[in-house]
């Protein structure tokens, strides 16, 4: 029998649009961020995860023209929270992000962790 695996599944929850206007370059820097940290936190033992990483593809194939359009509005929210459901914890981070705050506040009330920075995320003992 296995022992428990103390690693974490770790939503990565910061601003996707937030403060960019919809530039693209904007866009790429917050989801840039969130990748470095989502790397952070993998080396810390965890499993880091973002919405983004599963909602993009399928808005993309879905065929938006847009972001922010009737596909990409029911694509992105909904997948992240779904996400969400199968996720150990939240780790929020950067600035001003409404959907970031929702996916807090629904983690707080599923009793999920949340993490509000990356040293909060615990720095597992990766020895077998």
């Amino acid at each position: 029998m296995n022992p428990p695996n103390p690693s974490l599944m770790i939503l990565v929850a910061g601003p996707y649009r937030s403060g960019t206007n919809d530039d693209p370059a904007k866009i790429a820097a917050n989801v840039h961020l969130m990748n470095e940290i989502a790397l952070q936190v993998y080396r810390k033992g965890h499993l880091p995860v973002l919405g983004e990483w599963f909602a993009l593809p399928l808005i993309e194939t879905a065929g938006s023209t847009g972001i922010g359009d009737e596909i990409f509005t029911q694509i992105f929210h909904p997948v992240a929270i779904q996400l969400l459901n199968r996720c150990d914890a939240v780790l929020r981070v950067g600035g001003v992000s409404s959907g970031a705050d929702e996916m807090v506040r629904i983690g707080s009330a599923q009793g999920k962790l949340i993490f509000s920075s990356l040293d909060e995320v615990p720095l597992l003992d990766m020895k077998i």
